[in-house]
């Protein structure tokens, strides 16, 4: 039988210790708080108490780390848990069990492979930025940690990817929730997003210009082909890398992107003008049998992301703060210059914003082919009216072609 007395550090510090196992001692002043003495001299402070008819043991902690008195604040604190109708160990139990960052890390790629076109950058900013977590309790991330790490990436990285690393792993944790049962508070939540200012860059007739005679200077005509198809069709860098020839009606005209593909998961028919019809042209004289437009001998097959010979062709250029993207933009804008409707420009652009979706189907493919021709003419006209074929020869290899 347990042996009571009132606690004090000295009576504590005295108890003689068993001569084998261990034996249990009660403080008179705090019903519940006991203290373990083994034969080893281990002294540890539970708290005991009999829950829902069973016996429930919580480990408080040794003598060397809580005092008396902090011991029996911490028993107080398990009588408020089990007042409240909260079993301590049955808690502890989930503790224990509860999901780490890496179960999620884990979960989450896998969930994104299947689930989401953008998975391999949610891969790379879990690697990233998450990774260091890897070993804590989800519940151990604090909404400060979060806080922390989001002013540090908009100082480092930008406002733009502080955000989207933020919205990844709110993201997570919701999943988290839904799939790896936990019932902990998501740390992303009520952090404030930073503003982000739209970019409305576009190359204006100058500029384009520059960028035509530059992009003439270009040695590989296949990078010269990608960057002007990039700028004729106004699709997604993505998807131009990736256009393979089966996408293609030459009878008609037409660009067609797979739902799959597309960023929203949508099908988009793009019209091909005149000019990006020469360019197709001379990409198949120049293609081989490979069923991609901008083939490569590297692992996806075609080109991607070529940042080098962006920034070549920038730099020869005299351009400042443009990127690839905004190629995209410029078609947007010059068609808007040259007198297409707001609709319009979105049907060419493959917009799938909600409040417009609607207006876009309605429309036909030939006033958007027809405003698009008006574009890129004005574009090329004011360009100089670049060649498509001036490169000697096109250069295999990596990934950028």
């Amino acid at each position: 039988m347990p042996k009571s007395f009132p606690f004090t550090e000295a009576k504590v510090k005295a108890i003689p210790l068993p001569a084998s196992g261990r034996e249990y001692h009660k403080d008179t002043r705090f019903r519940g708080l006991q203290l373990c003495v083994t034969a080893a001299d281990a002294r540890t402070y539970y708290f005991v108490k009999r829950i829902g008819g069973r016996p429930t043991r919580v480990r408080l902690g040794t003598v060397e780390q809580l005092s008396v008195e902090q011991a029996r604040t911490a028993a107080a604190s398990v009588t408020g848990e089990v007042a409240a109708g909260r079993d301590p160990q049955e808690q502890r139990r989930q503790k224990r069990q509860e999901p780490t960052m890496d179960d999620l890390l884990t979960h989450w790629k896998e969930y994104a492979k299947a689930h989401k076109r953008s998975w391999a950058e949610d891969v790379r900013m879990c690697d990233k930025h998450f990774q260091p977590w890897a070993n804590r309790k989800l519940s151990s991330v604090r909404r400060a940690d979060v806080q922390a790490m989001h002013l540090r990436l908009a100082k480092d990285s930008g406002k733009y990817m502080a955000n989207r690393v933020h919205e990844l792993l709110r993201a997570m944790y919701n999943r988290a929730k839904d799939s790896l049962g936990y019932e902990g508070d998501n740390p992303a939540l009520g952090i404030k997003r930073f503003s982000e200012e739209k970019r409305d860059r576009f190359l204006h007739a100058d500029e384009l210009r520059a960028f035509f005679v530059s992009l003439q200077a270009e040695p590989n005509a296949m990078l010269q082909h990608f960057f002007l198809l990039c700028l004729l069709t106004g699709a997604r860098r993505g998807n131009i890398q990736a256009m393979r020839w089966d996408e293609i009606d030459f009878n008609t005209a037409l660009w067609r992107i797979a739902g799959e593909d597309a960023k929203a998961g949508i099908p988009i028919v793009i019209p091909l003008t005149t000019a990006a019809l020469d360019v197709l042209h001379a990409r198949q004289e120049a293609n081989g049998t490979s069923p991609w437009v901008f083939p490569s001998r590297g692992k996806h097959g075609h080109i991607v992301e070529p940042k080098a010979a962006w920034k070549r062709i920038i730099e020869r250029a005299g351009l400042v703060d443009v990127r690839p993207h905004d190629l995209r933009r410029s078609l947007g804008s010059w068609m808007a210059i040259t007198g297409a409707g707001l609709p319009v420009v979105g049907k060419m652009l493959g917009h799938t914003q909600a409040s417009t979706t609607q207006i876009y189907a309605r429309l036909s493919i030939d006033p958007v082919r027809q405003a698009a021709e008006k574009a890129t003419t004005a574009m090329l006209a004011a360009g100089g009216r670049m060649k498509l074929l001036t490169a000697p020869e096109e250069k295999g290899g990596d990934d950028e072609g």
